[in-house]
């Protein structure tokens, strides 16, 4: 029958849950069939462990997947920034829809940007990656900030900041406009500033390699240029051999005139957490027509930044 309601599994967090119904609604429309988000709780949502210990990658798409494998759902969607780069013959990436905006936000008590911020603020993020990179900025603006890991939801990220017992938090800006609070950021980081996660901002639609006609359906969410940018930002990080907890980001975005599109820019960086040390660099080239130019992208990057040094910046996680 092919009506019954399509199952679409999802963590249960409220960004998730936002992310998925808008996904659902996509799919509703395309495939003409009713769809049931069921709620599983992965490890990620579960372990109160900071993200750098417990290996970040793959803790939030475990359960997902295994629900997928045993058929207790039929399609999953996920962060892409969460997914481990390589991926498992079983499941099909079916579709990255348009992506949200990548960069990072700042959010900080009295409305104030980060050059705005007070000497030895305290600023709020889990992860190595803007660790590395807010440390540079500031070191590189004469300001002193410091670090402090933190976990949980968007809630209770900037209950952090209200509260006061953070000046501010950094957070993802796709994540905040998907809940409806990109309002409360008092800045939008710049890229040059702070290259996002690779992935940032986009989702991955993922069900069983082995069920064609839903593989196709999900198809039709697919944004070409969105899934050529992360592939080749996933491979960089892939290629570095990194994952997600890793101080590493990268962001591939399209140059283009008022005719079309003709080339894509790939960014990548990767930084000690205390941001003393920084390789970061880009390189330009036709916008990629398959996977596997997509692919090549990143690996030529992360072999120039690992000639630069890059490898012996990764072995120094925050543990």
């Amino acid at each position: 029958m092919t009506d019954r309601a399509l199952r679409l599994g999802t963590r249960r967090s409220k960004l998730a849950m936002a992310q998925s119904g808008h996904v659902a609604e996509a799919v509703r429309k395309v495939t003409g069939r009713p769809v049931e988000l069921v709620e599983i709780t992965t490890y990620g949502d579960t372990s109160r462990e900071h993200l750098a210990q417990i290996g970040g990658t793959g803790v939030f798409v475990t359960a997902l997947r295994d629900a997928l494998l045993a058929g207790e759902v039929d399609f999953a969607v996920h962060s892409l920034k969460d997914l481990p780069t390589a991926q498992p013959a079983e499941l099909a990436l079916a579709a990255v829809p348009v992506r949200e905006d990548p960069r990072d936000v700042l959010v900080a008590r009295d409305g104030l940007t980060f050059e705005e911020l007070p000497a030895g603020a305290r600023v709020g993020t889990g992860s190595p990656r803007r660790m590395a990179q807010l440390n540079a900025y500031a070191r590189s603006h004469g300001m002193r900030i410091e670090c402090v890991p933190i976990r949980g939801n968007i809630d209770t990220r900037i209950g952090y900041v209200h509260q006061g017992e953070l000046d501010a938090v950094v957070l993802a800006a796709a994540g905040l406009n998907r809940i409806g609070r990109g309002g409360e950021a008092t800045e939008l980081i710049a890229v040059d500033t702070v290259l996002p996660a690779p992935g940032q901002g986009a989702l991955a639609v993922e069900c069983p390699a082995s069920d064609a006609g839903l593989t196709a359906a999900l198809g039709a969410l697919d944004d070409p240029l969105t899934r050529a940018a992360v592939t080749a930002e996933r491979s960089l990080l892939a290629a570095l051999e990194a994952g997600c907890s890793a101080p590493v980001g990268a962001l591939a975005d399209v140059l283009s005139d008022a005719q079309d599109v003709h080339q894509m820019r790939l960014r990548g960086v990767v930084g000690t957490t205390d941001g003393s040390t920084l390789v970061q660099l880009s390189t330009t080239g036709p916008v990629p027509a398959s996977h596997h130019d997509a692919v090549a992208l990143g690996r030529e990057l992360a072999s120039e930044m690992l000639a630069k040094g890059a490898a012996g910046l990764m072995g120094e996680r925050a543990l």
